[in-house]
């Protein structure tokens, strides 16, 4: 690496772990609304172009994965550990990570010739793989290469690549050459609302891990011979640049989350950029932390709160005192007699969100923290 990448700040940043926990908040809110059949827009993905708030949070949380890496692995690497071990550590958290989610999919019942193979952090295991990999063994030119090798590679597939029976270009959700994959490779394993497609399919995890390849390079701003200030506004101006560069583009390729088309990636990553240098700019440039720590705390935790809120969403859906599920007890009980239901099911969500902040409260005070 050059040396204009070799300094930054040594000490944690705290701007890292409050935009985790605005993440991972906003994800609890997003996944667990009372009522799915009111839900406010926002609240939900975009239907197939376009997107939305809750489109954001997925990729803000692979953005962060690609900051975090260089933080940490840059530091190691610069004082001489063994890359050989440092690649063998990001095999056996991609395991870990992976094995996790197949569980969480499976739970309770596992039933081995119709679960499903994709998810949300199987998807984080591979990007987290492949960037922690590129990150270990190549320079910063060497991960611009790659981040532009997986938005191309991608974009050439699914606008060159013939599907049989249909022909090269479609972008709908049956006919893209994403889905004609997912289909040869997992049918009867992908998500069971669609069968025939996958919203964390292969194909569409090239770009993901453009995504947090985008991070990556985020970090290394982060770690520039730089004043914080100057730091934070670097990384203003680099989002902003994504952001109307993905815009541009959309003239050939839309924004699209189902599919994580270039432009998703380019314009998500943007958006992460500045929303995160506005948090550093606040919480560590100018020292604005008392406020953050409850977000803080509920960042430093982020995958254990996921697990747990996959496991108590499940479990309130199966559990069912005197026939009906526990989570509509509840919902029925408490927020449904709010006038407006839209409003009712949001309130569950908060709720549900608030109640695992508390869980990550709990474990903080004990020192409780996931580590793979």
């Amino acid at each position: 690496m050059s040396d204009t990448v070799k300094a930054g700040p040594s000490q944690r940043l705290m701007s890292l772990d409050v935009f985790r926990g605005m993440t991972i908040a906003g994800m609890m809110l997003v996944n667990n609304a009372g009522d799915w059949r009111y839900i406010y827009t926002p609240l939900e993905h975009a239907e197939w172009h376009g997107w939305t708030y809750t489109d954001t949070v997925f990729p803000f949380f692979l953005w962060i994965v690609g900051v975090a890496m260089t933080l940490s692995f840059a530091k190691r690497v610069e004082r001489g550990d063994d890359k050989r071990r440092l690649a063998l550590h990001v095999v056996k958290r991609f395991a870990i990570i992976f094995g996790i989610g197949l569980l969480l999919n499976g739970f309770p019942y596992y039933h081995l010739d119709r679960i499903r193979i994709p998810g949300v952090l199987q998807r984080i295991a591979v990007c987290y793989l492949i960037a922690g990999l590129i990150f270990l063994y190549t320079s910063v030119r060497g991960q611009i290469i790659c981040l532009v090798a997986c938005l191309v590679s991608y974009w050439m597939l699914m606008t060159l690549a013939p599907v049989p029976g249909v022909g090269p270009g479609h972008l709908d959700p049956e006919n893209n050459f994403g889905a004609y994959v997912d289909r040869m490779l997992m049918t009867g394993h992908l998500w069971s609302a669609s069968k025939t497609w996958d919203p964390e399919g292969a194909v569409s995890t090239l770009p993901a891990i453009g995504t947090a390849l985008f991070g990556i390079l985020a970090g290394h701003i982060l770690r520039l011979r730089r004043e914080p200030a100057e730091r934070g506004v670097w990384l203003l101006i680099s989002g902003n640049l994504l952001i109307f560069s993905a815009l541009y583009l959309t003239t050939w390729m839309p924004i699209n989350k189902k599919i994580w088309t270039p432009t998703f990636a380019m314009f998500m990553a943007g958006m992460a950029s500045v929303v995160f240098a506005i948090c550093y700019w606040f919480v560590d440039v100018k020292g604005w932390k008392r406020w953050t720590r409850p977000l803080a705390i509920y960042g430093m935790n982020a995958i254990a709160v996921y697990i747990l809120a996959g496991l108590v969403a499940r479990l309130s859906s199966l559990i069912r005192p005197g026939g009906a599920p526990l989570q509509k007890i509840v919902y029925d009980a408490v927020f449904a007699p709010l006038p407006d239901p839209y409003f009712a099911s949001m309130m569950y969500g908060v709720t549900f969100s608030f109640t695992m902040f508390l869980a990550a409260l709990f474990m903080y005070k004990r020192g409780w923290f996931l580590r793979f």
